[in-house]
């Protein structure tokens, strides 16, 4: 392959380029690769510029490749090296994967080396990088993000906040900071600033949001009545503290952040704001929503859903588009999410006591509609709209039996123990209703007048009962009506669809699909048949499944399947009942050894 590599014939180093980048994963082969000289092949491939399209995706391909193995060390890569991987990152119209690739080189380098950090920022810088961020191809967004987030991280701190000045007057700020591209970011130290009660400029923030919400006189100051005033405007706002809500900000995170999305709320969206706040005041005490303690609250949830303030995590792939459709999306969100807690709220009928329930529910909204990666916020709150709580909990019980505790060997055990006796109460049924007896339509002539017959199992299981009927009964049908019977010991075999014998008739043939799937006959001696046409599928499964379970043999209808699993599932759960949080063992306790002697067992002698 080396070889290959550096012959001449076009065909054949692109042949090789390709099977060496598919090769390179492997670390045997990149050991004797790299020995050979190999890495000093590619790179003087990529420096003298010659190859374009896909041989020079081949070859960015096999070079990460072999570098991520820790072979050789990132160190003695050249500068001329950087400087043209940097120029396909700035070209206007590379190619995509070329670019994909060449993000990715420059990540490695940054965060594996010290000194190459300093060689890429000289060519290369986050400003450059955002461009690359209003793409559609999320793959290149997120390259992108990854080594803006390996520059911040390897970068000194001086030279950290020229790129955070250079980021802050950019379109894209705010979606960089929710998706945690800047290590330290304004999103960050909004959450980590406390707020100063003493602090007048602060305290004016709340008086906005009093002023917004009451339409009161925009005046901080004033006099003890106007204080009381205020007071009550700021328990009807949901503060904690209704002397002094700055208090509420005192705790970081959120901090100064979650005053910062009350008050965009409240500025950018103000009817939603009023709704919220008077819909709430005008509400039962016990069942009033505090906005405040929501906001709040919610504020530090969205931090901890999104990470906001982490440092990036190489092992995680999460990845939201929505965040690069609007120039303040952070607050958007945010408001998104302050509408659906209040419609929670109202769902549940929630009081002050059922606060921490209402924001577990609300968590597991926001973060089962980001794992259907919403591409707006419009579609965001489409997801939202269908995750009711309701929707909730149906989905809480579908999901609990699926659950690891379901599926242990314990479990397991338990499941096989009541299956046999839920199969003999489904037998039990489906005799019973065999016992009551069911109206049959006989087949014949379409024109002639409509006639039927009943068929029913005697009381001791012995015995099926029929006889013919001039119209469908209203009630139950006596034995004494029925004249013919058969023994259920002359009974041979039970057939289903095209094997019964009124099926395969010529007159059948006629007959739709769905007459077809209800028909059913008992074979009994000597060589007789009685045919049935179930009136619809419930029947259907009713009869066979009687009838088998007369003969001794399975039920396999669906309905039988059915039953099993709701019963199973209803007595698994009741069984299961009291050991609620209480994590089942995989296996059995071990068995206790044997005592030395038996003197204590009483002796009967």
């Amino acid at each position: 392959l080396n070889y290959m590599i550096q012959s001449h014939g076009i065909d054949a180093r692109l042949e090789a380029l390709k099977e060496l980048a598919k090769l390179s994963a492997d670390p045997t082969f990149a050991t004797e690769f790299i020995n050979m000289e190999g890495i000093g092949t590619l790179a003087r491939l990529v420096e003298s510029g010659t190859h374009f399209g896909e041989m020079l995706a081949f070859t960015l391909t096999a070079f990460l490749e072999l570098m991520d193995h820790g072979i050789v060390s990132w160190d003695l890569i050249s500068l001329s090296f950087i400087k043209q991987i940097a120029g396909y990152v700035n070209q206007p119209m590379v190619d995509v994967s070329i670019l994909q690739r060449s993000l990715a080189i420059l990540e490695s380098m940054v965060l594996n080396s010290h000194s190459l950090y300093h060689r890429v920022a000289q060519e290369i810088t986050v400003g450059q990088l955002i461009g690359h961020l209003q793409v559609s191809n999320q793959e290149i967004q997120t390259y992108a993000i990854a080594l803006i987030n390996a520059l911040f991280l390897k970068a000194p701190e001086d030279r950290r906040q020229v790129s955070e000045q250079q980021l802050q007057h950019t379109e894209m700020a705010h979606q960089l900071y929710v998706l945690q591209v800047l290590t330290f970011n304004l999103l960050e130290e909004r959450m980590m600033t406390k707020m100063d009660p003493n602090d007048q400029a602060q305290r004016d923030i709340i008086f906005e949001l009093r002023r917004i919400a009451f339409d009161g006189e925009n005046d901080p100051t004033g006099t003890e009545k106007r204080k009381a005033m205020y007071t009550k405007d700021y328990k009807m706002l949901g503060f904690t503290n209704h002397v002094n809500p700055a208090m509420d900000f005192t705790q970081t995170p959120p901090g100064m952040l979650a005053l910062d999305n009350m008050l965009y709320l409240a500025k950018v969206h103000q009817d939603t704001y009023i709704r919220i706040v008077l819909e709430n005041s005008s509400r039962e005490d016990k069942h009033e929503c505090p906005f405040g303690r929501c906001a709040i609250e919610l504020t530090r949830m969205l931090c901890e859903i999104l990470q906001v303030g982490e440092l990036p995590n190489e092992g995680c792939n999460d990845y939201h588009p929505m965040f690069f459709t609007h120039d303040r999306a952070w607050e958007e969100f945010f408001c998104v999410c302050i509408q659906l807690l209040n419609k929670t709220w109202k769902e549940m009928r929630a009081t002050a006591e059922d606060f921490n329930k209402v924001m577990q529910v609300v968590r597991e909204q926001i973060t089962r509609a980001l794992a259907m990666k919403p591409s707006s916020l419009d579609q965001l709150k489409n997801k939202l709209r269908g995750l009711n709580y309701s929707e909730i909990l149906r989905l809480r019980q579908s999901e609990r039996m699926s659950q690891d505790d379901f599926q242990s060997p314990p479990i397991i055990e338990l499941r096989e123990r009541i299956q046999p006796e839920i199969l003999e109460l489904i037998k039990q049924q489906r005799l019973n209703r065999l016992c009551e007896g069911s109206c049959f339509r006989k087949l014949g002539n379409r024109r002639r007048q409509e006639k039927f017959w009943f068929c029913r199992l005697s009381l001791n299981h012995k015995v099926l009962h029929y006889g013919d009927l001039d119209e469908s009964p209203q009630g139950e049908v006596p034995f004494e009506l029925l004249s013919d019977k058969i023994p259920v010991s002359d009974i041979k075999s039970v057939v289903t669809g095209k094997d019964c014998p009124h099926m395969k008739e010529k007159s059948a043939l006629k007959q739709n699909k769905e007459v077809l799937e209800l028909a059913f006959s008992v074979l009994y001696d000597p060589d007789e048949t009685l045919n049935f046409v179930a009136p619809n599928k419930y029947e259907y499964c009713i009869w066979t499944d009687g009838l088998c379970a007369l003969l001794g043999r399975e039920m396999g209808s669906d309905l039988t399947r059915s039953d099993l699993d709701t019963l199973i599932s209803m007595e698994m759960k009741l069984r299961l009942l009291d050991l609620e949080n209480i994590t089942i063992p995989e296996a059995p306790p071990p068995v206790p050894k044997e005592p030395s002697s038996y003197n204590f067992t009483y002796n009967y002698s």
